[in-house]
């Protein structure tokens, strides 16, 4: 798979799914949106620790932006 996901971008969705698990583990979210917002939380700890978003590739959208280095110089 290429990756199509940004540090930040990756960093962001595990961070969001520390949160999200930690809110229930709280107590603070219950019931069916709990339930939405664990699989959720599962998506985005899966493609932020792999770096690569389906829905980013079959949209042909992406946030990982590679430099080009040429003669020693970043373009």
């Amino acid at each position: 798979m290429k990756t199509n996901m940004s540090n930040t971008d990756r960093a962001t969705r595990i961070f969001l799914a520390v949160l999200v698990t930690a809110l229930y583990f709280g107590g603070l979210i219950t019931g069916t949106l709990a339930t939405v917002l664990l699989i959720i939380a599962g998506v985005f700890l899966l493609t932020g620790f792999v770096g690569t978003c389906p829905l980013y590739s079959l949209f042909g959208l992406g946030t990982y932006h590679r430099t080009h280095e040429h003669n020693g110089s970043v373009h």
